[in-house]
């Protein structure tokens, strides 16, 4: 039997595969069937709104034909050639207008609205309602980045069903019955959750607007700029709308093999930060009475004499949010300029997992996932989250082995546990090796994680299997990038060197973090590239104004090994980085461009095979797989290190501190004050065996102290946490290192 089938769509004969949604099949036949409620990718269509009536032959009503699929010799019209059709499409919007506000020209949604453009097309010139409409309070607080506008509701249920079927959070409900029937959460709580800004796109009217957008512009009025969300290493593509020089929201732009047109909240609503008070516009210089103001040129004659004073021994720190143009330029002058090789950043990943590459969307078509580390998916890539809920919906299988896993072990000891999984003959393991649809991630700290699961996706047999997959979640936006571009601008003349003279550190994020203040107290000198006043004005010699990813030209490389491209959406206060790089480098005899585009040609000639920008494109390729080349052997990990090895007796009377990144954090964050409430309460998550032995319950104050240092803290009960560990998130865990004590207060 064939899987082409043929369907007669307003006199139009259309063939498509048995199968296909109604709608998709009248658009492949050029017809328009309106829509409201539906949104493929929501799941299954629910025909709430009516919008989509169609004639159907040999049916005696009006038929929802979004709820329709095709069929062999069906026949349908729509309201274009049929009668009934249009009358009922007609009465349907007739009913949605009701009690629908006339305030389209002060609606945030107007002019971009499909209501609007429906109405137009497809309604009644004129009202028969001459009865006072409903009218509610406005707006109501959804939460405190979502605004609530009832009376232009329409009950399409897309909110509510993203918050149900993909985000799985369920906290946006419809409760009431009837006219009466209103939107809303649990309690009127906050809609507190990693993705709940979808909502506000998905709604097809102006009831769920964005506070932070409400009242900013107008459709007319803006310009959209397609780039590249530098906020993690999914790499989600976004669209970012300007006015008047600054950005005044950021929406998905659907790349079906990354993000499928999601984009969690830290990507949607960070952007005020551009403009945050304590944002450093001009160089800063240590002087007697602190940091001074000065001009351009007197920064980088202070940079030149510091980098000259250093004689080759400098330490850079990498953020791994820079470009890769950006930590190329760095690495053009530091190695070829300086012969300074030094250079720390966080976590990378491993260039072995090339040979096992697939798209993100491989995960949500996958049988069987394993995701080992100890850090939550959605913490470090929330797509990735996304795409393990859509397996799991769709009948995968998803283990976890870590800390909080499904599988437990012990803090740092999931890729030990991996090891062994693959070399035994266990049930899971056998299924692995059998599956032509399995996924290996791994989510956790550790820079080995990436070599490490590329031999065990080798030892596996996934590089001849093209749905298998292995995915390694750096900690940073673009940390592949980075350490390949600081790799290949190296220089013959290097020299190693002792001790510290000057330390350069590059990003907000690096500047924050409490390992490079340690460093910089070693170091002679120091030299900070960031954007905010509160990181680094306490210990830097010299700094000098960064720029955020909406406000840079480049590339960056995500999870996958896809090269995408970052386009500028607003001008920044200070220069880019890659000019002044340039200019310092041009003092030390190193040629180094201003611009972009042309650091990447030389780029891509070392790392890309000669890639250019325009096969980057809006939407970016993913590379094909390369042969599998066993990585370089892992260093052991120091003995502070969470991954070190810990005796039998470690856990007796202390537990073993567990710190994490929650996904709301870092320095853009802290600067948005509507995402504070979604940041991580101040709280220490312990096993219910550990809780119950100290007579501790979920919400108790308790004490939690190690190495001279205490903190309060409230106590909630992990049900899925290992015992022997307290976990606390790394901004409310302090100076607590190593082994601490957790007692009730």
């Amino acid at each position: 039997m064939s899987d082409v089938i043929t369907v007669t769509i307003d006199d139009r004969e259309v063939e498509v595969a048995k199968g296909t949604g109604l709608v998709e099949t009248a658009a492949a036949a050029g017809i328009e069937i309106p829509v409201f409620c539906y949104e493929p990718r929501l799941g299954p269509p629910v025909g709430a709104c009516r919008m989509c009536l169609v004639e159907v032959e040999g049916l005696p009503k009006l038929q929802a034909g979004c709820t329709l699929t095709a069929q062999e010799g069906m026949v349908v019209r729509t309201a274009a050639t049929s009668k009934r059709a249009a009358d009922g499409q007609q009465g349907t919007l007739e009913f949605i207008l009701v009690n629908h506000p006339l305030d389209c020209p002060v609606c945030d949604k107007g002019g971009e609205c499909p209501l609007q453009d429906l109405t137009f097309r497809y309604g009644p010139g004129s009202t028969r309602m001459t009865f006072p409409k409903m009218t509610f309070d406005k707006p109501i607080p959804v939460s405190p980045l979502i605004a609530l506008d009832r009376e232009r509701c329409i009950l399409c249920y897309r909110c509510t069903r993203f918050s149900t079927d993909v985000a799985e959070d369920r906290q946006l409900i419809a409760r009431n019955r009837s006219a009466y029937t209103e939107i809303a959460t649990f309690g009127d709580d906050p809609y507190r959750a990693p993705f709940s800004g979808n909502v506000i796109e998905l709604c097809p009217v102006g009831a769920l607007t964005s506070t932070l957008y409400r009242f900013e512009a107008r459709p007319w009025e803006i310009q959209d700029v397609p780039t590249v969300c530098g906020l993690c290493p999914v790499g989600c593509n976004i669209r970012a709308t300007t006015r008047e020089g600054a950005v005044k929201r950021v929406q998905s732009r659907n790349h079906p093999e990354i993000d499928a047109g999601w984009i969690c909240d830290k990507g949607r609503f960070t952007y005020p930060h551009l403009r945050a008070e304590d944002r450093i516009r001009e160089p800063l210089i240590r002087g007697d009475l602190g940091l001074e103001a000065v001009a351009w040129d007197e920064a980088l004659d202070r940079a030149e004499a510091l980098l000259r004073a250093a004689e080759g021994s400098v330490v850079t720190v990498l953020s791994g949010s820079e470009t890769t143009e950006i930590a190329y330029g760095l690495g053009v002058l530091m190695r070829r300029g300086l012969g300074a090789h030094s250079a720390v950043l966080h976590e990378s990943t491993s260039a072995a997992l090339d040979a096992f590459r697939g798209p993100l969307s491989t995960i949500g078509d996958a049988e069987l996932v394993v995701v080992v580390g100890d850090d939550d998916v959605v913490d470090r890539a929330p797509a990735v989250d996304l795409w393990l809920r859509h397996a799991r919906r769709s009948g995968a299988e998803i283990v976890t082995i870590g800390a909080r896993g499904t599988v437990p072990a012990p803090p740092g000891g999931a890729a030990d546990a991996l090891e062994k999984l693959v070399a035994s003959r266990s049930q899971l393991g056998k299924r692995l090796r059998a599956s032509e649809r399995a996924v290996l991630i791994w989510s956790g700290p550790g820079g080995g994680g990436g070599a490490r699961l590329a031999e065990a996706a080798a030892a596996l047999g996934f590089a001849s299997k093209p749905g298998c997959a292995a995915v390694h979640l750096p900690a940073t936006p673009n940390a592949r990038g980075v350490c390949e571009a600081w790799s290949v601008a190296a220089d013959e003349d290097e020299v190693e060197h002792e001790g510290i003279d000057l330390l350069v550190v590059s990003g907000d994020e690096a500047a924050a973090d409490p390992a490079v203040r340690d460093l910089a107290e070693k170091a002679k000198h120091v030299i900070a590239i960031t954007m905010f006043h509160s990181l680094a004005v306490g210990w830097a010699d010299l700094v000098l104004p960064g720029t955020a990813a909406l406000e840079r030209e480049g590339t960056s490389m995500n999870v996958e090994g896809r090269v995408q491209r970052l386009r500028r959406a607003v001008t920044p206060p200070v220069p880019d980085e890659l000019a002044w790089l340039a200019k310092l480098a041009e003092r030390f005899g190193v040629a180094l461009s201003p611009y972009p585009a042309v650091v990447f040609e030389e780029l891509s000639a070392l790392i890309y095979g000669g890639l250019g920008l325009e096969q980057v494109g809006e939407r970016a390729p993913l590379p094909p797989r390369v042969p599998y080349q066993p990585p370089p052997p892992s260093p052991s990990p120091p003995a502070h290190s969470p991954e070190a090895n810990v005796p039998e007796d470690h856990f007796v009377g202390t537990l073993r501190l567990l710190r994490y990144t929650p996904l709301f954090s870092g320095p853009a964050v802290e600067r948005v004050d509507e995402l504070r409430f979604q940041r991580p309460d101040p709280e220490v998550g312990l096993s219910r065996g550990d809780a119950d032995r100290r007579g501790i319950a979920t919400g108790d104050l308790v004490t939690v102290r190690s190495n001279g240092t205490s903190i309060d803290l409230r106590a909630r009960i992990d049900r899925r946490l290992v015992e022997g560990v307290a976990r606390i998130a790394e901004e409310h865990a302090g100076d607590l290192h190593f082994d601490v004590e957790v007692l009730k207060a």
